[in-house]
């Protein structure tokens, strides 16, 4: 095996916690597997876990998703032998690394037509996609849906899902030039504006009728845009926290806003079964492999600069996915 790296924070804080450090994976023990790396995911659940806004145990590592090729395959292991390309979702973090030992049953078996930068780019996110589209709001065709941040990583995936499901897609962006990459994506309207106008022009292009769903991934400075924009008994969907944690909130609120219904979820939540996880990866490889949604990686980083890639995520200064390259 060739020399391991992985990416370890040892206090939490900005992304100068992250340190580069050499490390020995070991062998794989029973119902387990040694896969060696080759594209890992970034998503925004990464900052929270390094900063402590969801605290991890000290020092850790980072990163949910990766693919690669098994290197090892470790007792009571039925189904996967070395060589076998994978990817892989774990709630215990530590894929930012060359190597990682981890459970079998937490594979997804990689198509030849995808490859591991996309499944790396597009596995949480696009199952994340599944999840708000087809398990949340399950939304049918002429729904109206507003998705914030909608030339981001979820955003570029959740937008073409919307309009594969028969939706109305109403996408807001923080710059025209990233909602032109919505707009691309297929977004029916394409906005820019600010916070405090959002609501406003929802209405007049729904002629007064608003959003049935929001999908909502900014958190506390899309949250009163959110709420104003959507429609009587609509469904707000909160899934992130890119601009901080949304306020709390009495029910009331929801009463006001049109006696509206409100979820918070994980997307582990969704795939908490061997059969959910089957569902869920092969739905999204059946996506790619039609064209339907297809991943855009906006930026990649080697694994030693993963500080950087977290510095342009937080300063929204990426489009599309970013990934790290051992």
């Amino acid at each position: 095996m060739s020399a391991a790296h992985h990416i370890v924070v040892h206090a939490h804080g900005g992304p100068d916690a992250l340190s580069y450090e050499n490390f020995t994976p070991g062998e794989p023990g029973p119902g387990e597997v040694r896969v060696a790396i080759e594209a890992i995911g970034v998503n925004y659940i990464d900052t929270y876990h390094r900063t402590g806004l969801y605290p991890i145990a000290l020092p850790g590592g980072l990163g949910v998703e990766a693919a690669g090729t098994i290197e090892a395959v470790g007792p009571d292991v039925a189904n996967w032998s070395p060589g076998d390309r994978v990817a892989l979702l774990i709630e215990t973090r530590g894929t930012y690394a060359t190597h990682i030992v981890v459970r079998a049953d937490l594979l997804f078996a990689l198509p030849d037509s995808v490859s591991a930068e996309v499944a790396a780019a597009a596995l949480l996110k696009g199952i994340t996609a599944w999840m708000l589209v087809e398990r949340c709001a399950k939304v049918t065709p002429g729904a109206i849906a507003l998705v914030h941040a909608a030339a981001g990583g979820v955003g570029s995936l959740l937008v073409p899902w919307l309009k594969h499901a028969g939706a109305i897609v109403i996408a807001h962006a923080g710059t025209p030039e990233k909602a032109a990459i919505a707009k691309a994506n297929g977004a029916d309207y394409a906005l820019s504006v600010e916070f405090d106008a959002l609501a406003g022009v929802v209405r007049d292009v729904t002629n007064g009728h608003g959003a049935d769903v929001v999908y909502d991934g900014v958190g506390a400075s899309s949250w009163s845009a959110s709420l104003a924009a959507i429609a009587r008994r609509g469904l707000l969907v909160t899934y992130g926290n890119a601009s901080g944690p949304v306020p709390p909130l009495s029910p009331l609120e929801l009463l006001r806003a049109g006696s509206i219904f409100l979820t918070r979820p994980s997307m582990f939540h969704y795939v908490d079964t061997p059969e959910s996880r089957t569902t869920a990866g092969a739905r999204l490889f059946a996506m790619i492999e039609q064209g339907a949604i297809h991943a855009d990686i906006g930026q990649r980083f080697a694994l030693a600069d993963a500080g950087d890639a977290h510095r342009a995520l937080e300063s929204r200064a990426t489009r599309g996915s970013t990934i790290l390259i051992p």
